[in-house]
């Protein structure tokens, strides 16, 4: 496993992922992301932070079985 690149870990912390409870292995695979897969999941977990009170609404109901 390599070791993960310090400036992506820290990207991915300050877009709110929880890096701190990431095991080796995720560390190790989200710090080898290339530049476009690490714009990529930023952007997508942005989309998903801009609608998570809905998202998690909808999940209460039926324990997410709408969707």
């Amino acid at each position: 496993m390599s070791t993960p690149d310090p400036r992506i870990i820290e990207v991915l912390a300050t877009a709110g992922f929880p890096v701190e409870s990431f095991t080796d292995e995720q560390l190790g695979v989200f710090g080898a992301l290339t530049e476009e897969e690490l714009a990529l999941l930023v952007d997508l977990k942005a989309k998903l932070d801009e609608v998570e009170p809905e998202v998690q609404a909808h999940a209460n109901v039926a324990g997410g079985a709408l969707f």
